[in-house]
């Protein structure tokens, strides 16, 4: 018995009591609408009427049939801008901030930390709304504070100017959610022995260089977990992007997103089938996310180091 309870922990049939209600809550509000997603994908409907089994017709619609065969495509590149911005601004800022924070600033570190972290805890579609007004063209403060230091030519209707409005949505995501890598990198900082910068230190390594080998390493399981998360965040986007660009992805398509395209698909259209082919998508976008996180988080666990 003894060696018995050593293997498995001190578990006991009576811990799972405790673990049933997550449990059934996430069967309810997770594994069942996945399944019944896949299930409704596999059918051709009429309204809400389930027709006939029709297999992967649906999935073909979606990349043969016109516009979803646009559309998709166009709101996938859309998907993975919006990542790439976020991940090059928000999570390399982050970064910054955490280091010059644990590393540089002593006092009043809390303050600073709770002010990067603040945009996290406003309602996204808030943000939303308020950088509309933000950088709107006629009132708009940001134009108006471009011209008062002199820079009155960069002025511009930022969203609405199809070149410009996915990179301005992107920024403000990025400036929404720049608390929350901060917190994971600052937690990561916190649990990095000192003693491993000070060898570095000994041995004539300069602070870039203490940061380039010792310090950055010892980050991957952070920066690991804040890229998958952003590319799983980024991937569903939809109440900022509907807030500052509409249904449609207003300019012109410009900020369309795959989260949009679904709404306007189960929502917002006129297709007879729009209950199959909508689910068709969210199944999509739900394979896209699950291989690309867990290939990602494979092949990172390969190289990171551990101390």
């Amino acid at each position: 018995m003894a060696s018995g309870r050593r293997k498995w922990g001190g578990w006991r049939p009576v811990h799972a009591l405790f673990l049933l209600p997550a449990f059934l809550l996430y069967t309810l509000f997770v594994v069942y609408p996945m399944v019944s997603a896949l299930r409704f994908s596999l059918y051709e409907w009429n309204g809400l009427e389930r027709v006939a089994f029709s297999g992967l017709e649906n999935f073909r619609t979606l990349f043969t049939r016109y516009p979803y065969d646009e559309e998709v495509w166009d709101a996938l590149r859309h998907n993975l801008y919006l990542f790439a911005v976020t991940m090059v601004v928000q999570n390399a800022f982050a970064l910054f901030l955490a280091v010059v924070l644990d590393r540089g600033i002593r006092r009043g570190r809390t303050l600073f930390r709770n002010i990067f972290f603040l945009p996290h805890l406003i309602a996204v579609v808030v943000v939303g709304f308020l950088w509309s007004l933000i950088l709107n063209p006629q009132f708009g403060v940001f134009n108006r504070f471009l011209e008062a230091v002199g820079l009155g030519v960069l002025a511009h209707p930022w969203l609405g100017d199809p070149d410009t409005a996915l990179t301005a949505v992107a920024l403000v995501n990025a400036w929404s959610w720049v608390g929350f890598p901060l917190i994971i990198f600052l937690a990561n900082l916190a649990g990095i022995p000192e003693e491993y910068h000070e060898a570095a230190r000994l041995d004539g390594a300069g602070g870039w260089q203490v940061f380039r080998y010792v310090t950055l390493p010892l980050l991957a399981p952070s920066i690991t977990i804040v890229t998958v998360l952003t590319f799983i965040g980024n991937f569903n986007a939809f109440d900022l992007i509907y807030a500052m660009g509409g249904s449609n992805g207003s300019p012109g398509g410009s900020t369309d997103v795959l989260a949009l395209l679904f709404y306007r698909i189960a929502f917002a259209g006129n297709d007879p089938n729009a209950v199959g082919v909508s689910n068709a998508l969210a199944v999509l976008m739900f394979v896209v996310v699950f291989a690309v996180s867990v290939v990602y988080l494979r092949w990172r666990g390969r190289g990171e180091v551990t101390y």
